[in-house]
């Protein structure tokens, strides 16, 4: 059947077979559509197959893709990077795999780094790890603030900051 599909077809969005199959988190689908030869970094305007697993949660499509190499920082003018998105929606496991295998924890999107979004989450865990990883808790997003600025004060998070300043 796939072989006389084009597995980097494009539909309405622009979107390919493997982003959406990354979105609805399908890893058999994923392996099928590499197998026969879908791009796992395709020319794409939009979200790339990594940042729709990221998005999704499934961290086991995100490794397959990161083992079959993927592009980590492939950058989305809405979302950002593939670990932008993993903090954003607390996929702490997918944002750990991204990290793992070389991710760049400071990589900004208007200025705002993936520890700004698990601030905003206030996701501690999430927080900790990304510090743990290197992450730059002085970094300014395009409102000059820094990730603990959206933390409360008293939270669980803003002491997480205060032990790491």
């Amino acid at each position: 059947l796939l072989s006389a599909l084009k597995v980097d077809a494009r539909n309405i969005d622009g979107s390919t077979p493997l982003c959406d199959a990354c979105a609805s988190g399908s890893i058999e689908c994923v392996k099928v559509l590499l197998s026969h030869g879908a791009k796992v970094n395709p020319p794409l305007y939009t979200a790339s197959p990594l940042h729709e697993a990221c998005m999704n949660g499934s961290s086991e499509c995100v490794q397959l893709l990161i083992d079959v190499g993927a592009n980590l920082e492939a950058h989305d003018c809405h979302f950002g990077t593939p670990l932008h998105v993993a903090c954003a929606r607390e996929h702490l496991d997918c944002a750990k795999l991204l990290l793992k295998a070389g991710a760049n924890v400071n990589a900004a999107k208007l200025h705002e780094t993936a520890l700004h979004h698990a601030a905003k989450v206030k996701n501690v865990d999430l927080v900790e790890m990304l510090i743990e990883f290197g992450g730059n808790i002085y970094a300014r997003d395009n409102r000059g603030k820094k990730p603990s600025d959206y933390t409360w004060s008293s939270s669980p998070t803003a002491k997480c900051f205060e032990f790491y300043e």
